[in-house]
């Protein structure tokens, strides 16, 4: 390859629009900040045209499918987003080229699409967010699935992108051990990226008076992010029931901050605890309103239960509370103690009386609150914020697609 050629990514990602992943958006900006060429293939969200330049990447999407309640419904799905990657792919590589693809899972079907370019000398770069084997034994089954025939072909495709990838990225030392114990594969040919906040956005602000005054004299907790099966917002609504019935507190509001496919039973669960005058759904806020919210919160919560997936994984939801300097109530599960240490109090897990009492004791104690606020603030400065795993991921493609002297170019990285 001459020494005047700029090095080009192909990233797809299925499972939320672009940019509104933040972990891939802060990816592509890096990248391309770095010197890279990048282009994302994705869904659009709603009102986005189908190719846009957003801050140099280069964003072509399709119309997303319809949201997916059953197996059944994902298999569709999976079947109609791949074979809109492919077929955008081709164009892609006509327009613009490229030399590798970074895929982004879930699914992990994106490997079939990279095998098909691998026959023509491109590289792979498998970018795991989440373990899909778990996340189906979490979503789709309360026992033993081991023997399903669905869990051993998860785990199949898991182990094809393990075995092609010229390199993997694993979000936390979890999923890195997960990598190399059911993908054979040498620790030199992993790279942890963690999920991190780009601090230059996530700080907190002054929220909008007509907000601050509807929730004065409250405590508010906060809760952000997806809203799905296996995300324990019924646990954090259970433990609201326990904090206004057993331990008579009504003086709160929770934010519900965020949307997925098990809103409507959720909605219909507040309901039925009697929980409609101190729980606000808000859906999902877009980018200029978001921090305003999420500073209205004292305390934020994260009620993810212990199950095979939440036990390995990290929550972006954490560092961007840690971020906003005010402390957390949490199950304790391995990743979130190492993510937040001393900025959570953490609960015996699954445990919604116990979940109920934590956060009573942190209202009840604005110093203990202001004391792991600043904990929290202060760990993302110093370890997880983007800028941090910024440097992983570019040392990653340096190994893979290494710039020539002169290409990279000095814009400052996001975060």
């Amino acid at each position: 390859m001459g020494s005047s050629h700029r090095w080009r990514i192909l990233m797809l990602l299925q499972n939320n629009p672009y940019p509104q992943d933040t972990r891939v958006r802060h990816e592509a900006q890096t990248l391309s900040a770095a010197g890279y060429q990048v282009t994302v293939i994705a869904p659009s969200g709603r009102g986005q045209p189908l190719y846009e330049n957003v801050d140099g990447v280069h964003t072509y999407r399709y119309p997303p499918p319809p949201s997916a309640g059953s197996i059944v419904g994902y298999l569709g799905e999976y079947a109609y987003s791949m074979t809109m990657s492919f077929l955008i792919s081709l164009y892609v590589a006509l327009r613009h080229g490229f030399d590798a693809i970074h895929a982004h899972n879930p699914p992990d079907t994106f490997v079939f699409i990279a095998l098909f370019y691998k026959l023509f000398g491109k590289r792979y770069i498998y970018d795991q967010h989440d373990l899909c084997p778990e996340l189906y034994a979490t979503r789709f089954s309360d026992g033993d699935v081991s023997r399903s025939f669905l869990y051993r072909t998860l785990l199949w495709v898991e182990r094809l992108n393990l075995r092609f990838a010229d390199h993997t990225i694993a979000t936390n030392q979890s999923y890195k051990r997960v990598q190399m114990e059911r993908g054979n594969i040498p620790e030199e040919r992993i790279s942890i990226v963690r999920n991190g906040p780009d601090l230059r956005r996530m700080r907190r602000t002054a929220p909008p008076p007509e907000l601050q005054a509807r929730y004065q004299g409250l405590t508010v907790f906060g809760y952000l992010g997806i809203i799905g099966r296996q995300d324990g917002v019924d646990y954090l609504l259970r433990a609201l029931s326990h904090l206004v019935n057993d331990l008579k507190r009504s003086d709160f509001v929770c934010l519900i901050i965020g949307k997925g496919d098990a809103l409507p039973e959720l909605k219909a669960l507040a309901t039925t605890l009697g929980l409609n005058s101190h729980v606000q759904f808000t859906g999902w806020v877009s980018d200029d309103d978001l921090v305003p919210y999420l500073s209205l919160a004292d305390i934020f919560v994260d009620p993810d239960p212990s199950n095979p997936l939440n036990d390995k994984s990290t929550m972006t939801k954490m560092m961007d509370y840690m971020a906003m300097g005010r402390p957390i109530v949490a199950f304790d599960l391995p990743e979130q103690r190492y993510s937040a240490q001393e900025a959570a109090l953490y609960v015996t897990p699954n445990d919604e009386r116990q979940f109920a009492v934590a956060l009573q004791t942190l209202m009840d104690d604005p110093e203990r609150r202001r004391r792991m606020g600043e904990i929290g603030r202060r760990r993302v400065e110093q370890e997880l914020a983007w800028q941090h795993s910024a440097v992983n991921l570019l040392h990653a493609y340096s190994t893979l697609l290494p710039l020539a002297e002169g290409q990279a170019t000095h814009n400052k990285l996001p975060g």
